[in-house]
């Protein structure tokens, strides 16, 4: 099956690398469109209409599944998607606030999201289904998008940034944090160092690895040991993400595409 994933930027890598692992016999198809990245400080309206050109995108190609791999387009656009093309199945990222919950042993919680997610209608409809007395202390991580685009998530820029978001969660007793944009599980290495071994993060991935194999169980769609193979494709700088993924894909070329 060829699946699309799209995101803003190179966190959506993340989560493809995820479903690569998992179900490598499947056809992937990626767009990063970072000629309009970060989404998280654009309007709701721009959000929608970016994610509509991504979408016809990964369809003129073939894909018959799409994970919108972005938490901020998730929540401004998904229900748009899917009531546009209401013939595809669309996997969103929704905040972890459920899982949180249940593992918290201290009653607070952090998230760590982009300002247009932290002030979604997903999230607070989250927090009133699942928070059931558990405080919600939620951050804006304003900046960290950018670092990762810039390949700076391992250096102590970050870590200072990051220092300031995380700090005052610590403060408030939090022992699970969420991550609410699929770029930042890249700067995991940093925020653990951070928080240190009493607070558990969520990364997003695993969870959207289990939606789209729940829904290609219920296609009938059988999970084989062949393999696939992979397309990658930016809106912005080709050399930059081919910089990128040399780690994670590195026999994967980058194509550049104007959409």
């Amino acid at each position: 099956m060829k699946i699309g994933i799209f995101d803003s930027g190179l966190g959506g890598l993340w989560v493809l690398a995820h479903l690569e692992r998992e179900m490598p016999e499947h056809e992937y198809v990626f767009l990063a469109d970072q000629a309009h990245v970060p989404y998280g400080e654009r309007t709701a309206e721009e959000i929608v209409n970016l994610s509509f050109k991504n979408t016809d995108f990964l369809l003129a190609l073939g894909c018959q599944m799409i994970v919108v791999a972005c938490n901020t387009a998730t929540s401004a656009a998904i229900n748009k998607l899917r009531e546009k093309y209401s013939d595809i199945q669309f996997v969103g990222m929704e905040p972890a606030i459920k899982p949180a919950t249940e593992n918290s042993k201290t009653g607070h919680i952090g998230v760590l999201a982009t300002k247009l997610t932290i002030e979604g209608e997903k999230i607070k409809e989250s927090i009133n289904k699942f928070a059931n007395g558990t405080e919600v202390h939620t951050c804006i991580g304003q900046g960290l998008v950018e670092l990762v685009e810039d390949g700076k998530s391992d250096t102590d820029e970050a870590e200072e940034l990051l220092k300031k978001y995380l700090e005052p969660l610590l403060v408030e007793n939090i022992d699970q944090l969420v991550l609410g944009c699929t770029h930042y599980p890249f700067l995991i290495k940093r925020i653990q160092k951070i928080l240190g071994d009493k607070v558990n993060i969520i990364d997003p991935a695993p969870a959207v690895v289990n939606r789209v194999k729940f829904l290609l169980e219920e296609k009938g769609v059988v999970l084989n040991d062949g393999v696939g193979n992979m397309k990658l494709f930016t809106t912005g700088d080709e050399n930059k993400m081919q910089k990128f993924t040399q780690e994670l894909f590195p026999n994967i070329n980058v194509a550049h595409i104007a959409i």
